[in-house]
This record gives C-alpha cells, structure tokens and sequence, in this order.
C-alpha cells in the first residue's frame, strides 16, 4: 500500500520542516492538496510554495498534486513547473477533461481524475484508458479531518473491476487512490476493496505523535 501523506494538515507555519519529517519517516511523496475558495470553499496554495518545497527538498520526492481549482485547464503548467510530478484534476473542473490529460502526460507527469462522493463512476469510463490513476474523494472536497464516507466501498470495487478488465485487454493499468478520513482502523479495508494508495493527513500529521510513529501505527493495521 502506497501511503501519501496530504500536507493539508501539517504545520504550515513550518511547512518544509513538516514534510521533511514525513520524508525522513520513510515516506517518498507528497499529496499537495491546491484549493482556490472557488471549486472548494476554502483556499491553500499555489505554484509558488510548491516551487520554494520542491527547491528544499529531494528531487527524488514523488510531488502530487490535487487541483481542487476551476481553471486547471489554464494553469496546469505552472504546477508541473513547479515540481508537481503527478496532477489530478476534478471532472466537474474541466470542460475538454481528455484534452486537458493528454496535455498533463504530453508535458511529462502523469495524470488523474478525481471522483467526488456523488460523483458518479460512469463519468470516467471513456477517459479511464486515458489516465494513470482515479482518486475517489472519500470525503468532500475542501476541509480536512472530516468522517469517513463508507458508502463508497461499491464505487471502489465497481472502479476496481473496470480496470482489471481493461487490464486483461491489454490496457492500461490504472491505480486506485482515496481521499479522506483514512486511518489506522479502516486503512486495510479500504486495501481489501481495490485501493493501492492511501491520502493520508490527520492520521499522520496529528498532536498524539510523530510522523514516524504515526506512520508505524498504520503499517502495523496493514499487516495484521
């Protein structure tokens, strides 16, 4: 299971010292969570710190980025400029979504469409050959810390055996990522359905310990 730490909830008074720490912990990636208090109610950051943390950081630092903005279709560039190596954009966000992700791997990251909890699955199977991974929003979009959606189990298993069928056709093969509420007590069931990548913030980033004992305590539900 691929654990991506969401930077949404770490110190961001101290933010390079936070994702250092999450580095340092073992962790090789960063889920960087871009908000602009339109698509979402509230706002975060930009190409500009994502530029300053990619310049303080190793350059080996897996850099992904969920635009939660309405004009991803104008400014996607300037994040993967700024270091993003992988981009997920919403299909509510984009009005030419296949446009807009051959442009993502033409310059050179990966790509991802990011499902909402209402969101219904049928609105990616003619880009899902398209793309390299589909982030299911596990809660809505724009807060942290929120409560777990449950009922998104069946849009996972759903998603999971589109893509093993796609797979076993000779298509591309398509990583399951969620978002939200995920923690030490319901990160191997969400493995169970078909995730392979975890959004991890306040389960990693929280007052009871450090990264790496945080991290430790979700590993550890992993592989009871």
């Amino acid at each position: 299971m691929i654990i991506a730490p969401s930077i949404l909830t770490a110190d961001l008074s101290n933010l390079a010292e936070s994702c250092q720490e999450a580095i340092d912990a073992g962790l090789d990636r960063l889920h960087l969570d871009v908000m602009d208090g339109n698509f979402v109610p509230n706002m975060t950051f930009g190409p500009p710190v994502i530029k300053s943390l990619r310049e303080s950081l190793s350059e080996n630092v897996i850099f992904d980025a969920h635009l939660m903005i309405t004009n991803a279709e104008e400014c996607f560039m300037d994040y993967i400029e700024a270091g993003c190596n992988h981009i997920s954009v919403h299909v509510e966000a984009a009005t030419h979504l296949h446009r807009l992700v051959t442009a993502i791997r033409d310059a050179g990251a990966t790509a991802g469409v990011v499902l909402n909890p209402a969101t219904p699955l049928e609105a990616i199977i003619e880009i899902l050959p398209e793309i390299d991974l589909v982030l299911v929003m596990s809660v809505n979009p724009g807060f942290g810390g929120q409560s777990f959606i449950s009922s998104v189990e069946g849009k996972i298993r759903r998603l999971k055996a589109m893509i093993d069928e796609q797979v076993n056709a000779g298509g591309r093969p398509v990583q399951i990522q969620i978002d939200g509420g995920i923690k030490a007590h319901n990160i191997a069931m969400v493995g169970e359905w078909g995730v392979e990548n975890c959004v991890v913030g306040s389960g990693l980033f929280n007052d009871r310990g450090t990264v790496k004992e945080n991290l430790q305590i979700l590993q550890s539900a992993l592989e009871q």
